[in-house]
């Protein structure tokens, strides 16, 4: 196994221990998104750092199809996430749900730490909402001992695996361009 290809094991490593937290999370929670809602999916200002993006770009790589995407995405000066899909039948409009990024992971079930070191739930308006007595039971229980992922501690997780690629954070668009171009640089000398 290559260098490249052990940062893409060790970032599915961080990222599927995240989703097991998440999975967790929800059920001692019962905060769940909205079926097909993908609301946070529309804002314009989402960003990632490339090495969250190293394992999709490394699966178009071996499928052939990093080419075409770094296109798409140098083509396209939308800036909306390009693998959102909102004509997607389901429970989510991403159309690359497996290769999504940390912060597609984390909103709406992790939390942030306050400047007095205590953790805050952060999710979206609709779950506040439509979800406010569950919101409210997660909220009194922070702090103490409840177990919900802490943003910060997963983004300090990636920075271990490779601090460049995740100390910079881009718009989301091109954070994805930029993992392709890595990769694409990297098996070009070899």
């Amino acid at each position: 196994m290559d260098e490249l290809h052990e940062k893409v094991k060790a970032v599915e490593v961080v990222l599927s221990r995240l989703d097991a937290e998440i999975a967790r999370f929800q059920q001692a929670s019962t905060l769940h998104c909205k079926h097909g809602c993908g609301k946070c999916c529309f804002k314009s200002d989402i960003e990632a750092t490339p090495l969250e993006f190293l394992p999709f770009a490394f699966h178009l790589y071996l499928t052939d199809q990093a080419e075409a995407w770094l296109e798409k995405l140098k083509d396209s000066d939308q800036a909306l996430c390009v693998i959102l899909n909102p004509t997607q039948a389901g429970a989510g409009l991403c159309s690359q749900y497996p290769y999504r990024g940390l912060i597609c992971r984390l909103f709406g079930y992790s939390a942030r730490t306050n400047k007095y070191g205590k953790p805050e739930l952060i999710t979206c308006q609709i779950i506040k909402t439509e979800q406010a007595i569950p919101v409210a039971a997660v909220e009194a229980k922070l702090g103490n001992g409840y177990e919900i992922p802490i943003m910060s501690q997963y983004y300090m997780q990636l920075a271990s695996i490779d601090f460049d690629m995740a100390r910079e954070f881009y718009p989301i668009n091109k954070a994805m361009r930029t993992a392709i171009e890595t990769v694409l640089h990297y098996y070009a000398y070899r």
